[in-house]
């Protein structure tokens, strides 16, 4: 089997792992939904014949074991509890430790608590089966393992197996090619009819197959269609081609710097077709313009990934936490179809684990305390995600207790990190818990355990761009929010200047562009707001902020920029149009520079920062609350 082989295999049981854990999360919640239970089988089904097909056969055998224990649900002897759904996740758990390391072991413990749970909810014992069976006359010819239908059928339990040669032609007349035995067998009575039948899955085209139980008269025979041995191979219909195709990651990040290398050369070919002046050079580098525009909007299409591609996971945690902290909790998700750059999404999962296991754990009360504050005994953890702008906001609330700000206050100022008298909003209070060194208290309480490796969160988040918020309300829950870049790669800019340097602004975070009244011109009092259709909108001037040199344009423009609630104008000099922008990360040297969030090269071959648009406006909300203070 090559390298490509079982990669492709990994990656199909892993998707069938996440989904088969989906189902039975799903089904602890709705119990008699026969679609769930169908899709928990067509996933062992499907995980069962991939592991067999690419040589797995401990994963087969143990998932086999597993889909025979499991009939009795879908038969309906057996009625789904969350006693099963825990067994049955643990059996998941197990495939999913095999597909990553082989000597996992054998898993019988979880089979046998499988088997002794189902065996204990079986009302009453079933008939035993008759079986008798002739193969279809091709297997050979199609390379069928007769011997391999035998093994199952004794892992089913069958006895008293016997061949049938009936059919058996005389020896001259015998056609090496076709195959002319038939068995008989008994099998126990509460196997699930699905089960035996499920072994001649491969084998249903010409199948002479009688099953019925002993106490019947008349044996049940499995319809047939007339005359269907006679269909050759020729004859029957193609398999569908699959609409998917699954790729490495990391070639994905390779299309996408060469995507960018691409864009950074059209830009160059655009100005220089420009500088030149020549109609066909310009008519080409129009031509390669709107080409690579193109192929960089389908690059991105193909990786972006929505949110609930990890929410799955995040479930499972919730339905842990519920079982080992003994209160009940409904997580509930929202806008899972929300989409971001793949590497974001792959770099959040633990940073909301963290976020979402403090909420489950230090944020929700017992259900006794929840019912005296007069709450529901069940708490609430919800994930939402929705854009906003060039952004994506995701937050996770919790009905809970909130946080103590007293407290918070206290242990900061025990730490060194804040200073006694200092005067601090709710909200700064609050961020005080993903500062460093905040929970190293000699014991974990509910105050340490809230900032324990939030540091870490805060840090990842930044990394991708950025920005955590949280807020709270004591007895009403705690609210904590990301606000992410859509891409790490490329977007839409407007190329601005400012004292004779260029800067890009992120096209989707612009509301508006208007000129720089007059009256505002040269006035430095610190009087900073515009009013916009009877709208007051606070505006930074960037050469102040920049702490540039020189006079300013005449003619200055107000780019009105937006993210989340918050909306603010920057001043510049001058608008030079919109731009691809490649975006490339900061040196670690300039890393710590919070008023950019890059920088691109443009297709003179000079270097342009990029604007970090939810840092700025979080920068002239500040000075906005200042000024009112002062006033």
């Amino acid at each position: 089997m090559t390298t490509d082989a079982m990669d492709t295999f990994r990656a199909e049981a892993d998707a069938l792992v996440e989904s088969l854990e989906a189902a039975l999360l799903k089904l602890k919640d709705a119990p008699d939904d026969r679609d769930l239970i169908d899709a928990v089988f067509r996933d062992l089904h499907t995980l069962k014949g991939s592991g067999a097909m690419f040589g797995r056969q401990d994963i087969a055998s143990f998932i086999h074991s597993f889909e025979t224990a499991f009939e009795d649900v879908r038969a309906g002897h057996v009625a789904v509890d969350d006693v099963l759904v825990n067994i049955s996740l643990a059996a998941r758990d197990h495939v999913a430790a095999l597909l990553a390391d082989p000597s996992a072991g054998e898993g019988r413990a979880i089979l046998a608590d499988l088997s002794e749970h189902l065996s204990r909810a079986l009302v009453g014992a079933a008939p035993d089966w008759r079986l008798q069976f002739y193969l279809p006359s091709d297997t050979l010819a199609l390379g069928g393992r007769p011997e391999i239908v035998l093994d199952e059928l004794r892992a089913l339990g069958a006895w008293e197996v016997t061949a049938h040669l009936d059919r058996l032609p005389p020896l001259a007349a015998m056609d090496p090619t076709q195959f002319y035995l038939g068995w008989s067998a008994r099998l126990p009575g509460d196997t699930p009819e699905d089960a035996i039948r499920d072994v001649f899955l491969f084998h249903d085209t010409g199948l002479d197959l009688t099953l019925a139980r002993s106490d019947e008269g008349e044996a049940f025979v499995a319809p047939a269609l007339p005359g269907v041995d006679a269909v050759s191979e020729a004859d029957k219909p193609a398999a569908a081609p699959s609409s998917l195709m699954r790729v490495p990651s990391e070639r994905l990040d390779d299309l996408m710097d060469r995507v960018g290398e691409l864009v950074i050369a059209e830009s160059r070919l655009v100005e220089l077709a420009a500088r030149i002046g020549d109609p066909g050079l310009v008519s080409v580098a129009e031509d390669i313009q709107r080409l690579a525009t193109a192929m960089r909007d389908t690059t991105m299409s193909v990786r972006m990934t929505p949110i609930g591609a990890i929410s799955g996971r995040f479930r499972r945690l919730v339905h842990d936490l519920s079982d080992t902290l003994g209160k009940p909790i409904d997580f509930v998700t929202e806008g899972e179809e929300t989409e971001l750059d793949k590497t974001v999404v792959d770099r959040l999962t633990e940073p909301l684990l963290h976020i979402i296991r403090n909420a489950a754990d230090h944020g929700l009360e017992p259900a006794e305390t929840r019912l005296a504050a007069g709450k529901s005994p069940a708490g609430t953890v919800r994930l939402a995600a929705s854009y906003s702008g060039a952004e994506v906001l995701i937050v996770i609330e919790d009905d809970g207790r909130g946080l103590d700000g007293p407290a918070i206050r206290a242990r900061a100022v025990e730490r060194g990190l804040l200073s006694e008298g200092a005067d601090l909003t709710d909200d700064e209070v609050f961020a005080l818990i993903f500062e460093p060194g905040f929970s190293t208290a000699s014991e974990v309480t509910e105050l340490s355990g809230r900032g324990v490796g939030m540091d870490v969160v805060r840090r990842t988040i930044e990394d991708l761009r950025g920005v955590i918020e949280v807020s709270s309300e004591p007895g009403h829950g705690t609210r904590v929010t990301l606000r992410l870049p859509l891409t790490l790669a490329i977007i839409d800019g407007l190329l601005v200047e400012v004292a004779n340097e260029r800067f890009v602004i992120p096209l989707a975070a612009v509301d508006e562009i208007v000129e720089l009244p007059a009256e505002h011109a040269t006035d430095e009092s610190g009087n900073a707001f515009l009013d916009i259709r009877d709208t007051l909108v606070p505006f930074l001037r960037l050469r102040r902020l920049l702490s540039s040199t020189g006079e300013p344009d005449p003619h200055q423009k107000v780019i009105v920029v937006t993210s989340g609630d918050g909306r603010i104008g920057l001043v510049v000099d001058r608008i030079i149009g919109t731009n691809q922008t490649v975006i490339k990360q900061l040196s670690p040297l300039h890393a710590g520079l919070k008023t950019f969030s890059g920088a691109t090269i443009l297709g003179d071959g000079a270097v342009a920062l990029i604007l970090d648009v939810p840092q700025l406006v979080s920068k002239g909300q500040s000075v906005t609350e200042q000024g009112r203070h002062a006033a």
